[in-house]
Formats: structure tokens, sequence, C-alpha cells
């Protein structure tokens, strides 16, 4: 079916909106998979304690919107390579759906920003009191990613009395030699002062897919109204008519050939 510039436009931008769909769902469904399966993250899962925990709910999320991705982006490229107006329809009702979840769990996100950082703080704390009491190297691990990412020692922030100090990042001066930041007060702290900038993310997120929504919308109307079009077939039938006597001899045979234009509608498939 023919397009106009506007249906191909939708249709090229609707090809590279799920490249890049692509794409994010291939690195979250990866990351999730990498931290529920690599070895220093892994007995995590394992901890009775932490079963339900803000880290576990992550990684779970990070799964199963990467898996989610994955089939949207199938319907969509399949609409958009092959022009098919039901796979199209598919795929703007998924990520409405999308969009829709994107700007309500930012907005949430920003609303209780307090209970999230709190609640992230507590999972640190359970796992620091892990720790302590088992000492298992994976948790170690984690907690050492978690100081030098945020810059900050234990629960205490004191060098000299904390337990677990091996996991905390060398001091930038003399003064953090006696006391540096805690970390259950700097990661409630990041995520309230960051809690704008995330409900942005997601805010932007959704936008961006309501724009492929609409991209989509059009390129199905295009595609309709051009299978719905009346489509004209010109046939030609050539009949040589030679006349039986020449007035010269010499005189070339006059050729006629008539035209039929029959107006037959094809039946799209």
């Amino acid at each position: 079916m023919a397009l106009d510039g506007c249906g191909l436009c939708c249709k090229y931008l609707l090809i590279a909106f799920n490249i890049i769909f692509a794409l994010l769902g291939f690195v979250f469904f990866g990351v999730g998979l990498w931290l529920r399966l690599s070895p220093n993250t892994r007995g995590i899962f394992q901890i009775e304690e932490l079963n339900s925990s803000a880290f576990v709910m992550a990684v779970t999320v990070l799964i199963a919107l990467g898996a989610v991705m994955l089939i949207v982006v199938s319907f969509g490229d399949y609409g958009a390579c092959n022009q098919k107006i039901c796979a199209l329809q598919v795929f703007s009702v998924l990520v409405s759906i999308l969009a829709l979840a994107e700007v309500v769990l930012g907005v949430l996100a920003y609303a209780n920003r307090d209970r999230v950082g709190l609640s992230i703080a507590e999972f640190y704390s359970s796992m620091y009191a892990l720790y302590l009491s088992n000492g298992d190297p994976v948790i170690g691990v984690t907690l050492t990613f978690i100081h030098n990412t945020l810059h900050c020692c234990g629960v205490t922030g004191i060098p000299v009395i904390e337990m677990a100090v091996k996991t905390c990042p060398k001091p930038d001066g003399f003064f953090e030699k006696i006391v540096m930041p805690n970390c259950p007060g700097i990661i409630a702290t990041v995520f309230d002062s960051k809690a704008a900038l995330v409900m942005g993310l997601f805010v932007g997120t959704g936008a961006l897919l309501l724009m492929a929504v609409i991209c989509s919308s059009i390129l199905s109307n295009k595609l309709r109204q051009a299978s719905s079009s009346p489509q004209y077939i010109i046939l030609t039938h050539s009949t040589s008519l030679v006349s039986s006597s020449y007035p010269h001899p010499d005189q070339d045979p006059v050729v006629f050939t008539p035209l039929t234009v029959a107006n037959i509608p094809v039946a799209q498939s």
C-alpha cells in the first residue's frame, strides 16, 4: 500500500523508536538478570529477611519491564515494517498503558519521596546488620559498592568505632578520618534531593511514549485510507487492420489500436 509523505515519516520514526526501545529493553532485561544471577548479589535473594526488600523488588521490576518492552517492540516493528494495522493497534494500546504507568509511578515517587527514601535506607540497614552477623562476602561486596558510590561509611560514619570499616572508602581529608557521612542519612537525603529529577525522567519518558502512540495512530489511519481508496486498471487491446488493397504499392499498412479503459476496483488483501 502506497503511503504519502506524512505516512512514510511516521513509519520511519516508529521504526527508529522501536530500535531505541528494543535496546533499552535488552539493557533492562540484561542488567536485571545479571543482578539476579551474579555471584555478588545472588546471595541477597537467598536470605529470607531480604526477600521482600527494595533491592529484590527493583531487580524483579527490571526483568519484568525489559521483557514487556521487548514484547511491545515486536508488535511495533512488525506493524511498521509490514504495514499491519492490527499489530499497530496492539502496539498503541500497550504503549499507552506503559506511558500511563510511567507518569503515575513518577508522580507517586515524588509525592512519597520521604517514604521511598526511608524504605531504601531501611533496606541498607537490614543488609548492614546481616553483614555484621554472618560476614557474608556477597553482602560485603554490595556494601562496598554502596559506600564508594555515595562516599559514606556504615550506619555511624565514625571509622574508629565502625564495625564495617573495611567496606568504607578512603577519607578525603583529615576530618573524614574522624567522622564521615553515615549511609542511611545520605541515602534518604540523596533521594529526597533528586526526587524532582526522578519524576521528570518518568514524566518525560511517558511523553516520548505518547509521541510513539500518535505516530502509530497516524500510520494506521494512512494505511486504512490507502486500503479503502479504489484503484483503476487500464486494459489495452491492439488489433491490426491491414487493408487488402493499397492505393499505392509503397503505402504502409494502416494499424488501428483501440484503447479500452475499465473501471475495476481491486480488492486489497
